[in-house]
């Protein structure tokens, strides 16, 4: 008896061993974890080998199996799957960082003192601002260029508002862009007053001046990622989807990752040029474990902030202006169906009801029913009830920004008039009609904190927790939602599901830790939380000092 009891001791010793002797890259233990699968399971840690989770469990299960060099010790804090941002001009944003920052300007004389400021510390030709928006000034019309061409009378100058669907350019450079006053541009407005240029493009009339002046040249590209890559590592975001780049701007991305500076994980939506469309669908979708190339974005109408956003009805506050498409019906019919005939999915910026409306029927023609292509729509701002059914009978997703709801609503009923405001930033209705929403922020149009996206999710309030009650409270979305929306959802608005947005066996090791927990913390204190740090891969790429 004692002889069988001393084997079976030995043996399970052997066994406990081998038990502990599975060599992994790194143990993340003594957390919370939320792992955001199927199950919402919490987990205490989990084991990486070669950038991916093999196993997550309870603590001693964990630390009895694996054994590594590099244990994260979690300090009882809290861990998420990375966060994704389904929305965002990261290329654009990293191109503001090394341009004139003029966002949060009080005025029009705000914004001439700061470009005064940076104009003193470049001596380039060309002057590039970023960020203004008239809506946050006590004058809320667009300015002129009067003031502009008075500082700047032999210097190139052009600001851009902070969506990016206008500019206001000083003489200098519309001369040298041969744009004239009452020029007619389709699906845009170069604004004319007394028979003279006010220095405003709207929408696609912007473009006339993008073509002759190219913001930056590769080198200020990859500095403008690398700083952008940095901060937006700083608040936890480990993929983001670029909303509309050109060939070059994605090869050039493809490059930097490859050569290990950019580590970011992009989901390049395709800018809607016929030589972008033609090169991709001849050559077909571009993936990596970093890259993702296989959709096309398109604008439908430019904002509502702008008065570009195409409206059902007159705006309140303009009667005189409804909006407009930005390209002909036939256009959304051709592009609908050659991005579904060369397996591209197809993402469509509408913000106002008339958008919304047509370019879901034109999605309606082209995908026939319920179906996986998972075409989205992204903003959907303002969606009449009967248009918010399609998105179910079409199995159309939602890619929503949540801050945009609490940036616009001091405004947004002077634009649309009270009749209209129940169909304004539908967030919940469109969850319930598909199913799930992805969540973005279109930074630089808004911070790109995603807690500030989770905050506006759930709260529908400012940073000062202003509406009391929340702003159309019927809207917001759960914690549980709003994580979805930011990690498993917008991963499968991106066809990557299988790869990221939960943490579960066999997917990348992409996850944030923060201080404090996102799903009972009291509600103002969400946007505070700190980063503790950011792991794309299993490789820390940002830790808080």
């Amino acid at each position: 008896m004692f002889r069988a009891t001393f084997s079976l001791v030995v043996l399970l010793s052997l066994v406990s061993c081998n038990y502990k002797n599975i060599e992994v890259d790194m143990i993340v233990h003594n957390a919370k974890v939320y792992t955001v699968d199927e199950q919402f399971s919490i987990v205490e840690a989990f084991a990486i080998k070669d950038g991916k989770i093999v196993e997550l469990g309870a603590e001693r299960a964990i630390m009895n199996k694996y054994k590594s060099e590099n244990v994260i010790d979690a300090k009882k804090q809290f861990v998420y799957p990375g966060f994704i941002d389904a929305h965002c001009h990261f290329l654009y944003y990293g191109l503001g960082l090394t341009s004139a920052d003029l966002v949060g300007t009080t005025s029009w004389n705000d914004v001439l003192e700061r470009m005064q400021i940076y104009s003193l510390g470049t001596d380039e030709p060309f002057l590039y601002g970023v960020g203004w928006d008239q809506n946050d000034w006590e004058e809320e019309e667009f300015p002129d260029n009067t003031r502009l061409n008075e500082l700047f009378p032999d210097r190139s100058v052009v600001l851009r508002r902070i969506d990016g669907h206008a500019v206001i350019a000083n003489d200098f450079a519309l001369k040298m862009a041969n744009i004239e006053a009452g020029q007619i541009v389709e699906g845009g407005i170069v604004e004319t007053k007394e028979g003279k240029l006010t220095g405003i493009l709207v929408d696609n009339a912007v473009d006339l001046i993008s073509k002759v002046y190219p913001l930056k040249n590769d080198k200020d590209i990859r500095k403008g990622l690398l700083e952008a890559q940095k901060n937006c590592f700083e608040v936890g975001l480990t993929t983001l989807d670029d909303a509309g780049l050109d060939r070059s701007d994605i090869e050039l991305i493809d490059a930097m990752q490859k050569e290990g500076s950019l580590k970011m994980r992009v989901y390049a939506m395709i800018a809607d040029h016929p030589d972008n469309l033609d090169y991709y669908f001849a050559n077909g979708p571009v993936k990596t474990d970093r890259l993702n190339v296989r959709s096309v974005k398109v604008y439908a109408d430019g904002a509502l902030g702008s008065r570009g956003a195409s409206l059902l009805k007159p705006y309140s506050d303009k009667p005189e202006e409804w909006g407009f498409l930005l390209a002909s019906f036939d256009h959304y019919d051709s592009i609908a169906a050659s991005c579904y005939e060369n397996g591209f999915q197809l993402n469509t910026h509408c913000i106002g009801d008339s958008a919304n409306r047509y370019l879901t029927d034109v999605y309606a023609k082209v995908l026939g029913g319920t179906n996986d292509k998972r075409w989205r729509i992204e903003h959907a701002q303002i969606v009449s009830e009967i248009d918010i059914q399609k998105f179910k009978d079409f199995s159309i997703i939602p890619s929503i920004q949540p801050t945009h709801a609490t940036s616009d609503m001091y405004w947004a009923e002077e634009r649309l008039g009270k009749d209209r405001m129940d169909e304004a930033y539908p967030y919940q209705s469109l969850l319930k009609a598909n199913g799930l929403v992805a969540l973005g922020t279109d930074f630089p149009v808004e911070d790109i904190h995603p807690l500030k996206t989770f905050y506006a999710a759930v709260a529908r309030k400012d940073l000062k927790g202003y509406p009391e009650g929340a702003f159309l409270p019927e809207q917001k979305l759960s914690r549980k939602e709003a994580l979805k929306g930011m990690t498993i959802w917008a991963a499968l608005a991106n066809f990557e599901e299988t790869e990221k947005g939960s943490l579960e066996v066999g997917k990348f090791a992409d996850f944030v830790i923060l201080e404090q927990d996102l799903m009972s913390i009291d509600e103002i204190q969400i946007p505070e939380i700190k980063i503790m740090a950011t792991y794309v891969n299993g490789e820390v790429v940002y830790k808080r000092k």
